[in-house]
């Protein structure tokens, strides 16, 4: 069971990267820094924030409190850089620091206490919490982009309209085990 844990936690988190990987792809270098008003975030801000949060939450994961001293979390909503390759480097130097960990975990690590702001967390309470932290705001990138690519977005999941095909050809296999991300991630996810 533990195992089963860990591999799905390692696959979903991969897959919500994915997900983010193929939305900022579909955009040009404007929309990945347009908002739709003063009060909501853009894709860049949203990005900033998923780097922060993971470098703080994931940085000496076992050894020290998942708000680092040095994070300046209202600062991650400020976007001041402007180029799709400063964008990109905070999307890609956020992961690794999360995977380091994730990718090394073994079943007796999940029931040791880390802390985030002071509040005592199993291992597998902390995963579930950025788990679904994580989810949440690439599920608001997505929306983002399919908001500013309207009729061009390419689908990341069922294309409208297609479910009924979608089922019809997984009825049509036979019943099996495989964690629901396999079919998505490739390596070249």
């Amino acid at each position: 069971m533990q195992a089963d844990y860990i591999r799905s936690v390692q696959k979903q988190f991969a897959y919500y990267k994915m997900l983010g990987d193929k939305t900022i792809a579909q955009l040009d270098d404007a929309q990945l820094f347009w908002s739709p008003d003063a009060e909501s975030n853009s894709l860049a801000a949203i990005v900033k924030h998923l780097w922060g949060n993971m470098r703080s939450r994931w940085t000496d994961f076992y050894t020290t409190d998942g708000e680092k001293p040095w994070r300046d979390r209202e600062a991650e909503f400020v976007v001041d850089f402007q180029t799709r390759a400063e964008l990109l480097d905070r999307w890609e130097s956020g992961w690794p620091t999360l995977f380091a960990i994730i990718n090394q975990l073994e079943a007796a690590d999940l029931e040791r206490i880390i802390y985030i702001r002071n509040l005592g967390h199993s291992v597998v309470e902390a995963i579930n919490r950025q788990l679904a932290h994580y989810a949440y705001h690439v599920g608001q990138m997505v929306a983002l982009g399919k908001q500013l690519r309207g009729a061009q977005w390419q689908s990341l999941s069922i294309p409208r309209g297609g479910s009924a095909a979608y089922n019809a050809q997984k009825f049509a296999q036979q019943k099996r085990r495989q964690h629901f991300t396999d079919e998505f991630l490739t390596d070249e996810s």
